[in-house]
């Protein structure tokens, strides 16, 4: 990053989740580790390999109006109220529409709606199908919605790269601010497609566990005895501002997006690359005008894969060694796909703003290969000053963020 680029501070944080409706709900049961995990109940799952999820089980019709919870797919509703809920904590920036954007990744955007919507059409016909199918369909629905509401007219962006959107998006919109292009950028990302679809999918290359009489225990990153992720749905934002423009207007900074990096493995459409995954980290870390001792944290992608959570650790071994302490909350909350990165970043700011780290839930025996401080249960006290959030995706998109203290 030059010396002459703004820094990117976060003012905002909003999270919509398998253990929460707000990011205090989601951040409190984090450090209680209460999992988000749990049996689908639905006819449609029963036959189905997996059957489980990590799904938002706050009243999501409660927090919009009816319009808008009519006209939206879930992926854009769940992406509103956690904007809404970043703005509101930003403390609703005054910024000149030009120079306010949004940017909202998602891997799979209104795919239920895209299942249902079939359903009506093979089963009715043409006329019963909805005539709001298209715009709740579109992947960049959410960012489209988010812009709307807060009248952002410097950009409505929708990084569309897998598991990696979230980050990628947070990447995306600092680079927008440090470029000077915009002053506020709402960033994150979300994905809801719990479906037999997406399910039946993952299930048939082998990526999901399969422990369904024991939902809470089934995502279990690094431990020898995992066997895959679990699906799971939510939102996380982030409001990303140029510094000066924060502190102006005497707004509370909560945490730096100090350094970022995107890579591509061009590799495999499926496989993780871990020479990819150290070279991104070093190159986010570097961006920030940091070195790797200056790194407290890690919040891993770590999926709960037996491949991928190997190569993530043998990556974050070379590039900062077995010392620092790494999490990865996808333990009880599950996979959220697009947005997992986002929640990553908004772990990571609760964490240097509180020095309380989550616990990765149901971690009895690190893996073979796995060589890592992995932090079991939370922990409290501890005297980071910087800290990284990985996110990776099929098709080779690795992102990293590295976010400090204010």
């Amino acid at each position: 990053m030059s010396e002459f680029s703004p820094r990117v501070v976060v003012t905002g944080l909003g999270a919509v989740t398998p253990v929460g409706g707000t990011t205090a709900e989601t951040w409190s049961a984090l450090l209680a580790g209460r999992s988000g995990i749990a049996a689908l109940e639905e006819d449609w799952a029963q036959g189905l390999p997996v059957r489980m999820a990590g799904r938002v089980t706050a009243d999501v019709a409660s927090m919009l109006s009816t319009p808008e919870y009519k006209r939206m797919d879930r992926c854009g509703q769940l992406a509103l109220i956690a904007a809404r809920e970043a703005w509101a904590q930003a403390g609703r920036p005054d910024a000149d529409p030009e120079r306010l954007a949004v940017v909202i990744g998602s891997g799979y955007g209104g795919l239920d709606t895209t299942l249902e919507q079939a359903r009506t059409l093979d089963a009715s016909g043409p006329r019963r199908v909805s005539p709001h199918t298209l715009t709740r369909i579109m992947t960049n629905a959410p960012a489209a919605w988010v812009s709307m509401e807060v009248g952002a007219k410097g950009g409505a962006r929708t990084p569309v790269s897998a598991c990696a959107s979230g980050a990628e998006a947070i990447s995306q919109g600092a680079d927008m601010i440090r470029a000077g292009a915009v002053d506020v950028v709402i960033a994150g990302g979300v994905d809801s497609c719990i479906n037999g679809l997406i399910v039946s999918g993952f299930a048939q290359i082998r990526a999901l566990s399969t422990r369904n009489g024991d939902p809470q225990s089934a995502s279990r990153p690094f431990d020898r005895d995992r066997d895959g992720f679990v699906l799971a749905e939510g939102a996380a934002i982030l409001v990303l501002e140029r510094e000066d423009h924060a502190r102006a207007r005497g707004a509370e900074i909560l945490g730096v997006v100090a350094g970022t990096a995107v890579t591509s493995d061009a590799v495999d459409i499926v496989a993780a690359d871990p020479a990819t995954q150290r070279r991104v980290m070093e190159k986010a870390i570097a961006a920030a005008g940091l070195g790797p001792r200056d790194i407290g944290l890690v919040h891993a992608h770590a999926t709960s894969t037996p491949v991928g959570d190997r190569l993530e650790a043998e990556a974050i071994t070379a590039v900062l060694g077995n010392q620092v302490p790494v999490t990865s909350t996808k333990s009880l909350t599950g996979h959220l796909l697009g947005g997992a990165g986002a929640l990553g970043a908004v772990v990571m700011v609760q964490a240097l703003r509180t020095g309380t780290f989550p616990g990765n839930r149901n971690l009895e025996d690190p893996g073979e290969g796995i060589d890592l401080n992995i932090i079991a249960e939370t922990v409290s006290g501890l005297p980071a000053t910087a800290g990284v959030a990985n996110a990776f995706g099929f098709g080779g998109h690795s992102t990293s963020l590295v976010i400090t203290g204010s």
